[in-house]
């Protein structure tokens, strides 16, 4: 046939060459033919046969050769094939049937009918492996084409449909043609077509039926809930032979996924929570998960980071996260040392306008007051998403709740929960609040509960309160608030916690003992403790306690300057252990009160300065010779009266007392103290004076024993007053000295009613006293109406007359009387 072609002298017309499985070397042949001997031939059918790679180009050239008779060539065995390929070349420029590749991008399919479009691909001259529909407006009549071209016989490969509104319907509609057992495409591309979770389904049920699809690009689109966990599980059922599938867009957010499916162990794509603690994040770069948090593909809605020691630069991949458009609502720091750096980096990415973070909990990070500020700040640049904050176990500083606190009362801000206590603190608050009516605890810096009955109980849960670094009070007043050493051991637990900000502390009026102020010791010894004023009033304190203190100060003695320790009971030498402070250039204590009442301390001012030494380091005090002065009665008994004074002795020999000081002395033995012995000798008392003392004895309060009123100027008329005394049932009087004074038998013989009734009187002297025998009878006789009690006598310097000595030398020998002495 071909030689006949060549042959000049041969004239065909027309040659019809239809089915007869010609290849593409017959189809070069042809064309070498008619080229040989091109005058003759104006019509080929070549329809039904193979014309290869390059047959359909070989012959299609003779058309543009002017010395070439040939005007008409049939390749496609179809009039809807030659149609559609007649559109697709005016569309494109050249013939579909040069191609391999077919780009009907940006809409150029146009009205093309499917099956037109369809019986081009099927005819054996379509070499069309490939076909790019990008960027097409596609409507459900044109992915019904698409259906119709997959559901033929043809040798399309490759579909590209990226960036093409299918939406789920036009996916259901390619799928069906994918479906059918005559498809053989290999790789389907529907990048951003707008297809939801309902198309994944689809195309999954499809691919489960029947398909030769090796590679699936689904990048852009929004798989919803369960759309990859679907096309996962198809991949790794085994029941398809799709290979590989993309979702994510972009190489840095695969290299993300990649590296944390390694990580976790499964693919991120199937969580919504991204659980990266304990440094999982690694040496991931910011970029690379900002790009995969950002894919349409990611549905982690939680990011969890607890535990991380993260530096830096990962909290710099943090911001990038958080400046970037996710869905991303929760991240979790928890126990990650951000510190202030971090948290400044991590505000760079909640300012961003981008940034839609509802929740983000920070506890225990390390963050202190600047960090607080950062928050804030970023806060107020960008309001109006974060709904929850988490800072609990952070140090805020002075400031730092006060900052975060006011956006909470903010119309422009979403903010409604902010944390800053753990669960115990947070119910203390909210006593604090709801039952005491205290307004935002935190916010104060002086609390005052004093005289509440808060009891150990109550005070435990307020410790859970003191001890967090949230809570920056200055002065707590705990004044009668029934706390014991348990309660105070919590207290100081919660302080030792969280020493920095207390500067004054009152615990006044609470039974903590010496075992509670051992527990106050140990915060004194903390060098971080800045307190500055200690009140520890009516504490049950002795000894014990003041030597606790006072070593306490000494090994931490920089902050303390004023400790009160009124209504103790000091012991021997507590006030001398802690007064030795203050001369301590070392200690910064400078004032330490022990006296409860100012009365008390004007007294003590004053005889310190009279006797050059404070009385409270005495036992016994002595202002003879007029020291007394014009000391007020009120004053000196405050000051005896006191649980810091342990005077038991006063001396005033020697004075010119007045009646006024004489009162002064009545006073204070009608006061309650331990005072046992008072000195008066050669002090001109009178009687007027011995009357008001003598009204002192005689209150029940008294517990003087020892008196001693030598040569005050008394005479009988004092003697009545002081008969009513010993006969007192409330007297304690045990000795009492009279002597060189003129008492006569007149005197004698009142004092003698007083020693008969009730008289514990042990010790009476009454040398030189112008008594007689008469008066000595009266005391014989006084003695044998109360034997028991007055075992020493002195009557030197009397006269007993004939008979005196032996009335009262009998009692002597006397088995039934205590008198052992008898001068």
């Amino acid at each position: 046939m071909i030689n006949c072609i060549s042959t000049k002298k041969t004239i065909i017309f027309c040659s019809r060459l239809s089915d007869c499985s010609i290849t593409e070397e017959g189809y070069k042949a042809l064309a070498s033919a008619l080229r040989s001997n091109p005058s003759h031939l104006i019509e080929l059918d070549l329809t039904g046969n193979d014309p290869g790679q390059s047959g359909v180009k070989q012959l299609s050239d003779l058309l543009q050769d002017e010395q070439c008779s040939l005007k008409t060539i049939r390749f496609l065995k179809s009039p809807a094939a030659e149609e559609a390929c007649e559109y697709l070349t005016k569309v494109l420029g050249t013939s579909p049937l040069f191609l391999t590749e077919l780009d009907l991008s940006e809409d150029k399919l146009g009205d093309l009918d499917g099956e037109k479009l369809s019986s081009l691909l099927m005819d054996s001259h379509s070499k069309l492996e490939k076909m790019k529909l990008n960027n097409c407006d596609r409507t459900e009549k044109s992915c019904s084409v698409l259906a119709t071209v997959l559901s033929s016989k043809t040798i399309l490969k490759e579909m590209n449909l990226n960036n093409s509104r299918l939406l789920d319907s036009g996916v259901k509609e390619i799928f069906e043609g994918l479906k059918n057992p005559v498809c053989e495409l290999k790789i389907l591309k529907l990048s951003d077509c707008s297809i939801t979770e309902e198309g994944y389904k689809t195309l999954t049920s499809s691919l489960r039926s029947n398909s030769h699809l090796i590679e699936l690009d689904l990048t852009g689109n929004d798989p919803g809930e369960s759309g990859v966990k679907d096309v996962i599980d198809l991949l790794r059922g085994g029941c398809c032979k799709l290979k590989t599938v993309r979702f994510l867009k972009s190489p840095a957010a695969q290299k993300a996924c990649d590296h944390l499916t390694e990580v976790l162990g499964t693919n991120p794509l199937l969580l919504k929570e991204l659980d990266l603690s304990e440094d999982k994040l690694g040496d991931l770069d910011g970029e690379k998960l900002s790009a995969l948090l950002m894919d349409s593909h990611n549905k982690v809605e939680k990011m969890k980071l607890n535990n991380c020691e993260l530096i830096e630069k990962s909290c710099s991949v943090l911001a990038t996260v958080l400046s970037s458009k996710t869905i991303l609502k929760e991240m979790n720091l928890n126990n990650s040392r951000l510190l202030d750096s971090g948290v400044k980096e991590i505000c760079e990415g909640l300012k961003n306008p981008v940034c839609e973070l509802k929740i983000l909990k920070l506890s225990d990070c390390s963050i202190t007051e600047e960090g607080y500020k950062a928050l804030a700040s970023a806060l107020r640049s960008n309001p109006s998403h974060l709904i929850e904050l988490d800072l609990r176990g952070n140090d805020p500083g002075q400031s730092g709740v006060k900052e975060l606190n006011d956006l909470l009362q903010g119309p422009n801000y979403s903010l409604k929960t902010l944390r800053f206590l753990g669960p115990a603190a947070e119910e203390a608050c909210k006593y604090l609040t709801d039952v005491l009516h205290i307004k935002n605890p935190l916010l104060l810096r002086e609390l005052n509960l004093s005289e509440h009955e808060l009891g150990d109980t109550r005070v435990n849960q307020i410790s859970a309160l003191l001890q967090d670094k949230h809570c920056t009070l200055n002065t707590l007043m705990l004044k009668n608030n029934s706390i014991t050493e348990k309660g105070c051991a919590a207290l100081i637990s919660a302080f030792y916690s969280n020493p920095s900000n207390l500067i004054e502390l009152d615990l006044s009026g609470n039974k903590l003992g010496n075992s509670g102020i051992e527990k106050i010791c140990l915060l004194l010894k903390n060098p971080q403790c800045k307190l500055k004023q200690l009140k520890l009033s009516d504490c049950s304190i002795t000894e014990e306690g003041y030597k606790a203190l006072a070593s306490a100060l000494r090994s931490n003695p920089s902050h303390l300057i004023e400790l009160d320790l009124t209504g103790n009971d000091p012991g021997q030498s507590g006030v001398k252990q802690l007064s030795d402070l203050l001369q301590d250039e070392q200690c910064s204590l400078k004032t330490i009160r022990f006296l409860k009442s100012p009365a008390a301390e004007e007294a003590c001012e004053y005889l310190t300065k009279v006797l050059g030494t404070s009385p409270l380091f005495l036992t016994e005090l002595d202002l003879s010779e007029d020291k007394l002065g014009d000391l007020d009665g009120e004053k000196l008994s405050s000051l005896l009266m006191d649980s810091h004074s342990k005077l038991e002795k006063m001396k005033l020999n020697n004075c010119d007392r007045t009646e006024k000081s004489c009162s002064v002395l009545a006073t204070v033995l009608s006061s309650k103290t331990i005072l046992k012995e008072m000195n008066l000798n050669n002090s001109r008392l009178l009687d007027s004076g011995v009357k008001e003392i003598f009204e002192g004895l005689k209150n029940p309060v008294c517990e003087l024993k020892i008196l001693k009123l030598s040569n005050c100027a008394l005479t009988e008329e004092s003697c009545s007053a002081l008969a009513s005394v010993l006969s007192s049932d409330s007297s304690s009087l045990k000795d009492l000295d009279l002597s060189n004074n003129t008492l006569k038998d007149s005197g004698v013989e009142l004092i003698s009613d007083g020693l008969k009734d009730n008289c514990k009187l042990e010790k009476l002297c009454l040398s030189d006293c112008s008594i007689t025998e008469e008066g000595y009878k009266a005391l014989a006789s006084a003695l044998r109406s109360n034997p028991s009690h007055l075992i020493e006598l002195d009557l030197t310097g009397n006269d007993p007359g004939q008979s005196g000595v032996k009335e009262l030398n009998d009692l002597l020998q006397g088995p039934n009387y205590s008198l052992k002495t008898l001068r």
